[in-house]
């Protein structure tokens, strides 16, 4: 009797055509949303009002607005950038 070979979930995933969910593009749009993150909080940094001494620039819109902004559009740009499909992101960049 022939017996039927089962594949199991590894053999699938190794003939997959890539062999990885996460390819280079992904892996490039991680790097800029993290890069995104980070200018976010540097943008926030500043020095602090003491018992002393008033310190009237953290009401800045700096610190309160564009920081934050651009650290909130990095993580939703690090989320899309681990869900997105890599041939759809090689797509939208080779436009």
């Amino acid at each position: 009797m022939a017996s039927k070979q089962h594949k199991t979930g590894a053999d699938q995933f190794e003939r997959s055509s890539t062999g990885m969910p996460l390819e280079k593009s992904n892996f490039i749009a991680m790097a800029i949303a993290g890069v995104l993150i980070v200018a976010g909080f540097v943008l926030m940094l500043g020095g602090s009002s003491t018992p002393e001494e008033f310190n009237p620039d953290i009401f800045s819109t700096r610190r309160i607005v564009v920081g934050p902004l651009i650290a909130f559009i990095g993580f939703v740009a690090m989320g899309a950038a681990i869900i997105i499909d890599p041939k759809r992101l090689l797509k939208g960049l080779k436009k």
